[in-house]
């Protein structure tokens, strides 16, 4: 059994800051469960391009106002606390935040813990794995 505290996991190596969010990594794959799960904060008035062609990804908003644009079919979706979306054909989207907003995401494959979006807006697949933290 896996417990971890995200109290506890955002003042750790746990905790990836990038350029409009910060995501606790408490799931990896290192922990050998199939997917890894996070709480991601996007901040406020934040614009995400994001293409993930190496995962699939499942979203829950628990805080906060926003919307995803599907940039293939150009389609706005709001998002907003208990509002899911799934991201099953890799699909090339747009996050925008309203305000600031708290997600509860989950990766297949899963991420090793350190990854950051390239310049498509992807993760990288990496094959090393993060011993349990």
């Amino acid at each position: 059994m896996i417990i971890r505290d995200y109290h506890e996991a955002k003042d750790t190596e746990r905790r990836v800051d990038s350029d409009g969010w910060h995501s606790v990594r408490l799931l990896l794959k290192g922990d050998g469960m199939g997917f890894s799960f996070h709480i991601t904060t996007i901040h406020e008035g934040c614009k995400l391009r994001m293409h993930y062609t190496n995962h699939l990804e499942c979203v829950y908003c628990i805080s906060g106002d926003g919307s995803i644009e599907d940039l293939a079919t150009g389609k706005v979706s709001e998002i907003r606390p208990g509002v899911m979306y799934a991201l099953d054909q890799n699909d090339p989207h747009l996050l925008r935040a309203k305000s600031e907003m708290t997600m509860a995401c989950v990766f297949n494959p899963p991420v090793t813990g350190r990854e950051v979006h390239d310049e498509s807006g992807s993760y990288p697949v990496l094959e090393e794995s993060v011993s349990r933290l």
